[in-house]
């Protein structure tokens, strides 16, 4: 049986790489300008990674590397969606 490689990516906050299903990914939609925050669907854009811990996330929000990185002003609901898929 053929072994497929496991994807790694780094997290914007803490520098940490680790495997992608082990991040939140937080993509901007080019055609509509919007974020999205997704596990589970592939959405087209650029997009950048948060480990799943609270610090990785109070960190990027408060030094607007989510915002610097993505080219947009983040919205107050999206830091609240962000906090609740740190709960699930």
């Amino acid at each position: 049986m053929k072994e497929y490689k496991k994807f790694k990516r780094q997290c914007i906050a803490c520098a940490c790489i680790k495997d992608k299903q082990d991040l939140i990914r937080i993509t901007k939609d080019f055609q509509l300008n919007d974020i999205k925050i997704n596990n589970e669907k592939k959405y087209q854009g650029r997009s950048v990674y948060i480990c799943k811990n609270e610090t990785c996330i109070k960190n990027a929000i408060k030094k607007k590397k989510i915002e610097h990185l993505l080219k947009v002003n983040l919205a107050e609901n999206i830091k609240k969606e962000l906090y609740t898929v740190l709960k699930k």
